[in-house]
C-alpha cells in the first residue's frame, strides 16, 4: 500500500473541517486567555487527525460493503478503486483508533479526568456517525450533531487542554464523592465564538443532503431536508451563513474578538455569489462544492485575522 493509497482512503483533502476549528480554537485561546501549551496542543492535533481519518475510513468501508452487498460495482467506492482488501482497511482503522485513544489518555493524565468523558462522547459520536444500523448521518439531527461535535467540540477541547482547569472546567474525585466546577461565562464565550464554524460545518452536511434528497428518499434515508423540504432547506443553508457573520460582529462589539475580525465581512462578496449559485440548483457534482468554498473563505479569513490579532495583542 502506497502513501497515496492511504491518503485516498482517509480522504485527507476533506480534513479542513477538523483543521479550521482546531486553528480557530487555538488562536482564540491564545488571544483571549493568554495561554498556550505546545505539548498538549500537538498531542491533541495528532489524536484529532488520526480519529478523523479513522472515521472517514469507516465511512468508506461501510459504503463499500453496502455497494458490494447490493450488487453494485465495487469500483464506485474508494476501497474498490484502490484495490485495498477489507482486512487491511479494518486493520488500519483499528490502528488509528487505538493510537488516537492512547494519545487521548495521555492528555487526560496531563489535564483533567473530565476530558475522558468529553473525549469519549466525541469518540462515540464519531464512530456511530456512519456506523451501525441507523447512522447519525442518516438522521434529521445529523447537521446539528456534526456541526456541534466538530465546530464546537474541537474548538472547546483545544481550549480545554491549554487553559488551566480551574479557570474553565474541572472534575475532582474524592470517592464516593465528586465535584464539577468551572466558569460558566468562559464556557458560554467559547461556545458563542465557535458558532460560525458550527454553522459552516453543519452546512456541509446540509448541502450534501439537499443534493442527495431524491436518492436518499429512494434508499429510505430520511435526513433533515426530507422533513423540512428542499425550499426551507436552502433557506436554512443561507441563514446559517449570514448568522456566522452576525456572530463575528457581536463578538467584536462585546470585546471577545479584536476589531480586526470585522474584515471577515469582506468575504461576504464572494460568499454571496456562492449562495446565489447554490440557490439556483443543488447538484452534487456542481454546487455541493459551494459549502466547502464558504468554509474555506470564511474560516480561512478568520484564522488569518485571529493570527494577526494574537501578534498585535
Amino acid at each position: 500500500m502506497t502513501a497515496k493509497t492511504f491518503l485516498d482512503l482517509v480522504e485527507i483533502k476533506t480534513k479542513l473541517a477538523s483543521l479550521f476549528p482546531f486553528l480557530l480554537g487555538l488562536l482564540f485561546t491564545i488571544y483571549y486567555f493568554q495561554v498556550f501549551n505546545l505539548t498538549n496542543s500537538l498531542i491533541f492535533f495528532v489524536a484529532m487527525l488520526l480519529f478523523d481519518m479513522a472515521t472517514t475510513a469507516i465511512n468508506n468501508l461501510m459504503d463499500y460493503q453496502k455497494a458490494k452487498a447490493a450488487g453494485y460495482k465495487e469500483e464506485v467506492n474508494i476501497i474498490g478503486q484502490t484495490k485495498l482488501s477489507e482486512k487491511l482497511v479494518i486493520y488500519l482503522i483499528l490502528s488509528m483508533l487505538t493510537l488516537a485513544s492512547l494519545l487521548g489518555i495521555v492528555l487526560v493524565i496531563r489535564t483533567s479526568l473530565l476530558l475522558l468523558f468529553i473525549g469519549g462522547l466525541c469518540f462515540l459520536i464519531g464512530i456511530f456517525y456512519t456506523f451501525g444500523p441507523v447512522p447519525i448521518s442518516r438522521m434529521p439531527l445529523g447537521e446539528v450533531i456534526s456541526g456541534l461535535t466538530m465546530g464546537f467540540g474541537i474548538f472547546f477541547i483545544i481550549a480545554f487542554v491549554n487553559v488551566d482547569n480551574s479557570l474553565l472546567l474541572d472534575l475532582s474525585l474524592h470517592l464516593p464523592e465528586f465535584n464539577i466546577s468551572g466558569n460558566l461565562w468562559s464556557l458560554l464565550i467559547i461556545f458563542f465564538v465557535s458558532l460560525p464554524t458550527v454553522f459552516l460545518i453543519a452546512n456541509i452536511m446540509l448541502a450534501n443532503n439537499l443534493c442527495d434528497l431524491e436518492q436518499d428518499i429512494s434508499n429510505h434515508r430520511y435526513t433533515l431536508p426530507y422533513y423540512i423540504g428542499r425550499k426551507t432547506g436552502v433557506q436554512l443553508f443561507n441563514l446559517l451563513v449570514y448568522a456566522a457573520y452576525l456572530v463575528i460582529v457581536i463578538s467584536v462589539l462585546t470585546g471577545w474578538l479584536h476589531p480586526l475580525l470585522l474584515l471577515v465581512l469582506l468575504t461576504l462578496i464572494p460568499i454571496h455569489k456562492n449562495l446565489a449559485t447554490f440557490n439556483q440548483a443543488q447538484i452534487k457534482e456542481k454546487t455541493f462544492i459551494v459549502s466547502i468554498k464558504n468554509l474555506v473563505l470564511f474560516s480561512g479569513a478568520e484564522v488569518i485575522l485571529l493570527g494577526i490579532s494574537v501578534l498585535i495583542n
